[in-house]
């Protein structure tokens, strides 16, 4: 089944590692095979990869779209996530699922519930 994306002008996505940028109007984009999509407001980059669950985040993108060297990008998400879990136990179910998914090759599922630590961290940060 094909996957219809409607771009706003100058909208940025990744499709399949590559860079995508939108011209200035509104376009479509219509994909029939099976690849790695991020549209511009799932992308993080490496600077805004500020808090360990956006590392975790960017590190799950990594994987994600760098099908080459998803093994170095499993191996800083292991890491990444054992110093979270250090620091806020409480979100063991959060991760275990997100391992679920990570072990299932399913990179997509995994950003979409790691953007719970990221509200998780934001929510702890108001009330420090």
């Amino acid at each position: 089944m094909a996957l219809k994306l409607t771009l706003k002008p100058n909208e940025k996505m990744i499709i399949g590692g590559a860079v995508i940028t939108n011209g200035n109007s509104k376009s479509n984009l219509i994909v029939e095979n099976k690849v790695p999509i991020l549209r511009e407001k799932d992308i993080l980059n490496e600077a805004e990869a500020n808090t360990p669950g956006r590392r975790i985040y960017f590190a799950i993108q990594l994987m994600y779209i760098d099908e080459t060297n998803v093994v170095a990008h499993h191996n800083s998400y292991w890491g990444l996530v054992k110093d979270f879990l250090s620091a806020a136990p409480s979100q063991i179910a959060v991760i275990d699922s997100m391992n679920e998914f990570i072990l299932q090759r399913q990179y997509y599922k995994a950003l979409k519930l790691c953007r719970e630590l990221i509200e998780y961290e934001e929510e702890l940060n108001k009330h420090v």
